[in-house]
């Protein structure tokens, strides 16, 4: 299957899934943009890495996203912003595909993913403010079992090993989601008799 086949897959399986909502007082909202692109002739993942002076996931590999503000439309508006923000995606230059099933951080975010398509080539500038690096991820790479999975809060995650890069907490469970619904996967999320290790990971 080519890579325009693939996306055409995905754009009609999104649309015949109503992704999954929650409703929760007391949780601040945010968004994040989950963007494929073609590199080098397969489709990959955007995706980033904090630096070690953020508030919260200090080093931690994440995609372009944050807190959704007042004066932010709605959480694919949300997404575009940070994106922008974070590295310098010109929002005119995304095709958004529309929102992922929603999930929860545990510092109290209800997090909205936002599919998207961005070309290959547009322009990308890493702020120094708050990311270290940014990268790309073939999606075949994670089609195949993580490296290895930890349970948290009776939830298990998985955690794939990328060259120097760990992904793992709720940026692998968000991947792991998408694989799992419209990529075929089968890797295993959320059911704790799979879990290896160490529910005190933080």
């Amino acid at each position: 299957m080519t890579n325009e086949e693939l996306l055409s897959r995905l754009a009609d399986r999104w649309s015949n899934h109503s992704p999954r909502k929650f409703i929760r007082t007391g949780l601040r909202e945010a968004a994040v943009l989950i963007a494929i692109s073609e590199e080098q002739g397969e489709l990959s993942l955007l995706l980033t890495r904090r630096t070690t002076e953020m508030p919260t996931h200090k080093g931690e590999v994440a995609f372009p996203g944050g807190k959704r503000e007042q004066y932010d439309a709605d959480h694919i508006a949300t997404a575009l912003r940070e994106a922008e923000e974070e590295v310098g995606l010109d929002p005119s230059r995304v095709r958004v595909i529309g929102e992922l099933d929603q999930v929860i951080s545990k510092f109290g975010f209800l997090v909205t993913p936002v599919l998207a398509v961005i070309p290959h080539d547009v322009e990308l500038v890493a702020d120094s403010r708050e990311l270290d690096c940014m990268f790309r991820v073939p999606l075949s790479f994670f089609s195949r079992e993580p490296d290895e999975y930890f349970q948290r809060d009776g939830i298990v995650m998985p955690t794939w090993r990328y060259e120097k890069f760990r992904i793992w907490g709720l940026t692998a469970y968000m991947i792991a989601e998408l694989m799992n619904r419209y990529f075929d996967a089968s890797i295993n999320v959320g059911r704790v008799a799979a879990a290896s290790q160490d529910s005190n990971e933080e």
